[in-house]
């Protein structure tokens, strides 16, 4: 009888364990997502993480059925609004579209995060990829980027760049260890800003991504004298690239990317990834980034973390280098 009662006991508790485990798995599956998205640009506003930030949000909205709403938390190169996405509930409601460039030079740079790049957040996905656009002032005295240096060592003290983060300092400094450019670095919170003064004739030099450039330099507010890649611009074929001009570091284009906490389960990442890569292949948003000279990548997730920690090992290794450091 006692054995009885414990197996009546035993099967009790299974089964109630199996209605419990049926229970919280409905839960987990509930539809997603219920409620509004936050995409944090962490950079200012009018940069070229911000509009690639405005047209995702627009479009992803419609697909994912919930308003995803743009936040610029701007500050310390970036990492003040990728930290506030690293410590958010890994729910899927917060996510952070990042250039990849400043995503891994903040790793490299920067010797005391409050996050880890490799291990707190986990890359969706490369959004698209698009050249960097050396840019001079009009009223600078050049057209080409040997004639920059040369006026920079004539001028050794009077040149200036403008820099949106820790991938603006990084690209210019490693531009001027392979050319032997003399020039002074003006860090501002974002590309944006660092454009509005260039235009302005407040800072000389510009080395910032082609979607925010390219504008400038069509309507003849800017001069365009290199474009990185091994291959022109269609948008620009005035504008040498690095590897014709015979500039080396930097051959190959990477783009922007969306991540969410680290913690997040496998199954939103999942969908978020098959919806940004759907809208990054509607042909609106195809053609506005191909006509802003970017190139849709809509890799998988696997794919966009081998990326990520490749560029925080070739970063370090230029650091290891070239000697640079944040001033």
């Amino acid at each position: 009888m006692a054995a009885t009662r414990a197996g009546s006991f035993l099967l009790k508790v299974t089964v109630g364990a199996c209605l419990t485990s049926v229970a919280l798995s409905g839960l987990a599956q509930q539809a997603y997502p219920n409620r509004p998205l936050r995409l944090i640009a962490p950079l200012a506003p009018g940069g070229t993480t911000d509009i690639l930030a405005r047209t995702m949000s627009q479009q992803l909205s419609g697909s994912l059925g919930q308003p995803v709403v743009v936040e610029n938390r701007a500050g310390a190169g970036g990492t003040v609004g990728t930290d506030f996405v690293a410590k958010s509930p890994p729910d899927g409601y917060t996510l952070l579209i990042i250039s990849a460039d400043t995503y891994t030079t903040n790793a490299v740079l920067y010797t005391s995060l409050p996050f880890d790049s490799r291990k707190d957040l986990r890359p969706l996905s490369i959004l698209a990829a698009s050249p960097s656009l050396l840019t001079v002032h009009p009223s600078l005295p050049v057209k080409s980027v040997k004639e920059l240096v040369a006026l920079s060592k004539a001028r050794p003290k009077d040149l200036n760049y403008g820099s949106g983060g820790t991938s603006g300092v990084l690209r210019m400094e490693l531009l001027k260890f392979n050319t032997g450019m003399i020039i002074t670095n003006i860090p501002y919170k974002g590309s944006g800003p660092a454009l509005i003064d260039q235009i302005a004739g407040h800072v000389h030099v510009g080395f910032f991504n082609m979607v925010a450039t390219l504008p400038q330099v069509q309507a003849g507010k800017l001069r365009g004298l290199v474009v990185t890649g091994s291959k022109r611009a269609e948008q620009l074929p005035g504008v040498p690239s690095t590897v014709e001009a015979g500039i080396k570091g930097f051959d190959e284009n990477v783009g922007y990317l969306m991540l969410v906490p680290s913690a997040t389960p496998a199954a939103i990442a999942a969908r978020l990834n098959s919806d940004i890569v759907k809208v990054l292949h509607l042909p609106e948003v195809k053609g506005r980034l191909a006509s802003e000279g970017s190139e849709v990548v809509g890799s998988t997730s696997e794919q966009a973390s081998i990326v990520v920690n490749q560029l925080i090992d070739q970063w370090q290794d230029v650091v290891r280098k070239t000697g640079i450091k944040l001033q």
